[in-house]
């Protein structure tokens, strides 16, 4: 295939819309089912791209789930415990801890619902029976995988009336190392991104706490990797395999570390005791549980406890998530690892990661305030590693 004719562009109005190869090869991938648009392609590709270098990075399959050009979330092939199950809402599947993919498919797509809602899905390997199931009853715009049994394929297929968007991506597919686009009709060219994320790039440790664990290594390269793929500024906590918490788009960095840290301690508090027992009526579905799910723990636009509220969702009901509740659970937080795409300006961000429970960083360093930034780490024994690589992506 050649090319291939989109309906649209990023917006309706935006006509003629296709890709193709400018240099007249064949696209490096198959469409097995549906009709991809123009954004669904562009996270498919970025999306693809995650998780290769994830794969490739530590050796382990790897999903990211991704929504508007930047990752929920993304996680390796780690089986979950009887609690994150629950909260991810894959305790029906016996089958789970047999097929790593699925694994990682469960925490990626788990991470952040909300934000997963309508999202894309790319996997490092072929996609299995087990993990074909888990997407098939989520809300989700399409995939992409180097292939897909043919079981799966079919379970995929009858996905949202036979037209889910499924796309087979040639893994040896190797791309121009220059990249070019266009704004405003003028061209911008550079070198495509190929620096290499792994453990080498974590040898500069400017804390006084040098102690670096393998799993620290692991949370911090998913972050890196993470981070290489989302829109700038961007700030990733990471833990346990998976990144929890993702920042990205915003000005300001401590907004980055802000936004990215309410995102982990929503989901740290999605496995509160409290949260997991909440209960629901039959009738309430998955996403409509994310939502009042989120509003039970954040305290959103609606209280979901009050009275006249809680009988559209619960059968009874609920004591509420008390502040003490909040503090007291997060306190038992520790090992989370923090990635930057760039340094840190001030310590705020510092103080602010603390608060949920990061004790690993790794940033590209090179701030005139690196010292403000490496004295907070100390005060709380905290691992801070230079990179001295910036991670921008736009």
């Amino acid at each position: 295939m050649k090319e291939f004719e989109l309906k649209y562009g990023c917006n309706p109005n935006q006509k003629p819309s296709k890709i193709f190869m400018a240099n007249g090869d064949d696209l490096p991938i198959e469409i097995l089912s549906g009709r991809p648009g123009y954004i669904n392609f562009l996270d498919a590709f970025n999306s693809w791209q995650l998780v290769k270098e994830l794969k490739e990075a530590l050796g382990l399959p790897a999903v990211t789930s991704f929504k508007h050009v930047s990752p929920t979330s993304a996680a390796v092939g780690i089986p979950l415990s009887d609690t994150l199950k629950k909260a991810c809402f894959v305790d029906d599947i016996p089958e789970l801890d047999a097929s790593p993919l699925a694994c990682a498919y469960a925490r990626a797509r788990g991470t952040d619902r909300m934000c997963s809602f309508g999202d894309w899905v790319a996997l490092s390997d072929v996609c299995d029976v087990t993990t074909a199931k888990l997407i098939k009853r989520e809300v989700s715009d399409g995939v992409i995988a180097p292939g897909y049994e043919p079981e799966a394929l079919e379970i995929l297929k009858s996905k949202r009336k036979g037209n889910y968007n499924i796309v087979k991506i040639d893994e040896n597919y190797v791309p121009d190392p220059i990249e070019r686009k266009q704004v405003y009709g003028i061209t911008f060219e550079q070198g495509r991104n190929n620096f290499e994320i792994n453990e080498a790039l974590l040898s500069d440790i400017v804390t006084d706490n040098k102690n670096l664990p393998d799993s620290a290594k692991r949370d911090l390269i998913i972050s890196l990797i993470t981070l290489k793929y989302t829109q700038s500024n961007s700030v990733c906590y990471a833990v346990d395999g998976q990144a929890i918490g993702v920042g990205a788009g915003q000005q300001s960095r401590i907004h980055c570390t802000r936004l990215a840290g309410t995102k982990a301690d929503t989901w740290f508090l999605r496995q509160h005791e409290k949260v997991i027992n909440l209960p629901f009526r039959d009738d309430i579905g998955r996403p409509d549980r994310d939502n009042v799910i989120d509003g039970y723990i954040n305290k959103n636009e609606e209280d979901v406890c009050a009275d006249g509220n809680w009988q559209k969702y619960f059968t009874s009901q609920p004591a509420p998530l008390t502040e003490e509740d909040i503090k007291t659970y997060l306190a038992t937080k520790t090992d989370v690892a923090l990635g930057s795409d760039a340094f840190f300006p001030f310590s705020d961000n510092i103080e602010r990661a603390y608060r949920s429970g990061v004790k690993y960083i790794a940033e590209p360093g090179g701030s005139i305030r690196d010292d403000a930034v490496i004295d907070c780490c100390n005060k709380y024994g905290m691992v801070m590693a230079f990179t001295k690589m910036r991670l921008f992506h736009h």
